[in-house]
């Protein structure tokens, strides 16, 4: 394969010229953290307690004082990578990476995440992570510590975007779980409504039914959708349905919904709700916000392995008696939800670009920093 100018063929693939191809012990050392009880862990102490998931807790004293990167030792969080500055305890279910003269611990820290650790965790009762076999690990390094620094910035800046649009998609959840319980219940009433409410079983305002059709029945180049209980539709080429309807799953991923318009498929464990007396994105609003409480899923000690006709047909809701103050109340939960969807595809999108940024600029593919430029 011919390489361009400016590279060169190593161990790790194509990389600058201006790069070195190296073991991950030429670069740091790595050493697992201290024993530690969980009775010595608080939130009134000093220093901050690590782990291989991040902050634990704080304890009273440190192991440590400057910049690091942590791997999580053991179980499912073995070879999940986090940073660490300042004064810290590192427990023993971390492994703490230093890196050595002329490494940026930031590049290093991108690099190990990148490098999918768990593969190397030893079989055991209790899974750990091998150090000696990650040490081995070859990685694609820049000489220069300003273009590592360069390369860790950029993906750093998109980290915080990343970290600024989780915070406010949970500040978007917390709000709308806040106007739910004001709204489905009457506590609080939009402008302009001021008639009675009453409690309706969503067996008497529509039909329950459910598909008829086999999971196996269902084609990914069909042409209808096809609900099954999964979280994801599939298709299918025929269709049962045509008709506005709430889709339950009935066993499965137990309780969870689907709205759809139109011609569709339904596996025989889904319920299929239609002909709605009440307007249907209220109640959509309403089974969102209660249907899984009524049934007792995600309780401690709970689970049921599906759900009976007479769980949803008995299953109770407070409603306004005029359609308009329902749908005025379904307008502005739709709305809110609309406003989470854009936040969630802007965060998926950015989270994408993190991912291609990470291939492009680890591997060298695009230069922050021009040639020749980087040995300042």
């Amino acid at each position: 394969m011919e390489v361009r100018p400016g590279y060169k063929q190593t161990e790790v693939g194509v990389i600058p010229d201006e790069w070195d191809a190296a073991n991950l012990d030429v670069v740091c050392s790595m050493k697992s953290g201290e024993g530690i009880t969980a009775a010595k862990i608080d939130q009134f102490s000093e220093y901050p307690c690590y782990g291989g998931n991040g902050l634990r807790g704080y304890t009273s004293r440190y192991t440590h004082d400057g910049s690091f990167a942590l791997i999580g030792r053991q179980g499912a969080l073995c070879g999940n990578v986090v940073g660490a500055e300042g004064k810290f305890f590192a427990s023993e279910h971390a492994v703490v990476v230093t890196a050595r003269s002329g490494i940026d611990i930031r590049f290093l820290m991108y690099v190990l995440g990148a490098m999918r650790l768990n593969r190397f965790s030893e079989s055991s009762a209790q899974p750990g992570l091998s150090v000696s076999k990650v040490l081995k690990l070859q990685l694609a390094i820049p000489r220069a510590e300003r273009e590592q620094r360069a390369i860790a910035t950029a993906l750093s800046d998109v980290d915080a975007l990343l970290g600024g649009l989780d915070r406010r998609i949970a500040k978007k959840r917390d709000l709308k779980q806040a106007a739910m319980q004001q709204l489905l219940t009457g506590q609080t009433r939009l402008p302009g409504f001021h008639g009675e409410w009453e409690v309706k079983r969503l067996g008497d305002v529509c039909r329950i039914t459910t598909g008829k059709k086999d999971v196996n029945e269902g084609n990914p180049s069909g042409q209808f959708p096809f609900f099954t209980c999964s979280r994801f539709s599939t298709f299918s080429d025929s269709y049962s349905f045509d008709t506005e309807a709430i889709l339950i799953a009935g066993n499965g991923e137990v309780g969870n919904l689907h709205y759809f318009n139109g011609k569709f498929e339904a596996y025989q464990r889904t319920y299929v709700l239609s002909e709605f007396s009440a307007h249907v994105q209220y109640l959509w609003q309403q089974l969102s916000a209660y249907l899984a409480d009524s049934l007792g899923l995600g309780k401690i000690g709970s689970s049921i392995p599906y759900i009976k006709k007479e769980n949803l047909v008995g299953f109770e809701f407070n409603g306004p008696r005029d359609p308009t103050e329902q749908a005025a109340i379904a307008s502005v939960l739709s709305d809110m939800d609309a406003e989470l969807s854009a936040l969630e595809a802007r965060r998926d999108k950015t989270h994408a670009l993190k991912q291609a940024m990470m291939q492009e600029l680890l591997t060298g593919k695009t230069r922050l920093v021009p040639a020749g430029g980087a040995h300042a």
